[in-house]
């Protein structure tokens, strides 16, 4: 039964390109028209149709990794981002669209982030080992979009330009003393003081980036201008010229976006500037992917503009600049570069971890590339202030800087 239920609702649901699966009887099924993405998949399960039936993005997800589901490596991909185009186009049936909708309106619950289960989830993912990150990111540790300037940046080139960009709209102040809510390794906030002379104070949830984070700092002989501190940022209580924050606003929750915002308000001073920078839907808001929430991002959302605006108004600040940085360009490039790093060190990432592992970090990381490659996610970068006069009138500061450049502190300085 759950055989036939499964060929009526892929007939339904494939109308751009063609996908070709092949059952565990060995029998080949062809949908869509054809012309676009095609791809193949094989089912070497039975039970397999009956998950796919109800809850079709979580089974797709575990039967890959379970090898249930098999498809070949290099073609992922295609296969991924054909679900995708189809699921803007096609049709899915009245119970998964109820199914989902059930899981947006409950999202608040799912979501509600006490400073308990924020750590939980940060620990869930952050706290993997240092040696699996290392493998795929750039020099800098940077976990969170590139900025491609220019279309042959190295991915080192394209984080250094990505911090580059969030400094010049944080109009940074020798000595002014910097927030990074979310710091993770280091980087950013190592950058702003050895490069602008910034006091930084970073904070985390997360175990693992705090150890690696304070040792980068001493190794750069910053350590009496940066501080890390394992703690949440709804504890702090101290003034701040600069708030930044990079690819935390993800892991806040809805239920949160409030005390969020409250808090980037009450720390900021009167002519401070705060930066956020975060993956945004383009979209209405919508359901999260059940398989990333319930193996790589537990109490994450991606949200819309919409969705922010809101509690940022209640908070009292001005958005005085908002840049919407595409992900079909740089965040789906970002994450082509990390999945290349990711399969060129396979011999390693298995010597950590087992096969059912890594087959889920490569579908993570497949499925997002697919994901911006849609157009339905970007990343927004959100310049925040109390006064709207703290900024120039026109943006030419941030492409003209002053011919100044700022000045490097000398180690120990």
């Amino acid at each position: 039964m759950w055989e036939r239920v499964f060929d009526s609702m892929v007939r339904r649901l494939i109308v751009r390109g063609r996908l070709t699966i092949t059952g565990p009887d060995g029998r080949r099924r062809s949908y869509g028209p054809g012309g676009g993405h095609e791809a193949e998949l094989r089912i070497t399960d039975p039970g397999v149709y009956r998950r796919l039936c109800l809850t079709p993005e979580l089974a797709l997800g575990e039967g890959y990794m379970d090898g249930t589901i098999e498809v070949d490596p290099d073609a992922l991909y295609d296969l991924l981002a054909l679900l995708i185009v189809n699921r803007n186009a096609g049709q899915f049936p009245p119970w998964i669209r109820g199914i989902d909708r059930m899981r947006f309106l409950l999202r608040r619950w799912a979501m509600k982030n006490t400073p308990l289960t924020a750590r939980q989830n940060v620990a869930h993912h952050y706290d993997l080992s240092d040696d699996l990150y290392a493998l795929f990111l750039d020099e800098d540790w940077q976990y969170s979009c590139a900025y491609f300037a220019r279309p042959d940046m190295t991915l080192e080139e394209a984080q250094e330009a990505k911090k580059a960009h969030i400094a010049q709209k944080l109009m940074i102040r020798e000595d002014d003393r910097v927030l990074d809510i979310g710091c993770g390794w280091g980087g950013m906030a190592i950058t702003l003081a050895r490069d602008f002379g910034a006091r930084v104070v970073g904070v985390t949830l997360s175990e693992n980036q705090l150890e690696r984070a304070r040792a980068r700092a001493e190794a750069a002989g910053l350590s009496k201008r940066v501080e890390f501190r394992l703690l949440d940022y709804r504890k702090l209580d101290e003034p701040f010229d600069r708030i930044v924050s990079v690819g935390m606003l993800e892991h806040v929750g809805v239920p949160q976006y409030r005390t969020y915002f409250d808090k980037v308000a009450e720390l900021l001073t009167e002519d401070g500037i705060a930066l956020i920078h975060t993956i945004g839907r383009l979209t209405e808001p919508s359901a999260q992917s059940p398989w990333l929430s319930k193996y790589i991002f537990p109490g994450g959302y991606v949200p819309s503009l919409s969705e922010l605006a809101a509690p940022i108004e209640r908070s009292g600040l001005y958005g005085t600049d908002i840049e919407v940085l595409q992900g079909t360009y740089h965040y789906a490039r970002t994450l082509e570069h990390w999945r290349a790093r990711f399969e060129a060190n396979l011999d390693k990432v298995r010597a950590l971890n087992d096969e059912r592992f890594v087959r889920m970090w490569r579908f993570y990381l497949v499925a997002c590339e697919a994901a911006f490659d849609s157009t339905r996610q970007g990343v927004f970068q959100m310049q925040l202030t109390r006064r709207q006069d703290t900024i120039p009138a026109t943006r030419e500061y941030l492409y003209h800087p002053p011919v100044a450049a700022p000045r490097q502190l000398e180690a120990g300085e």
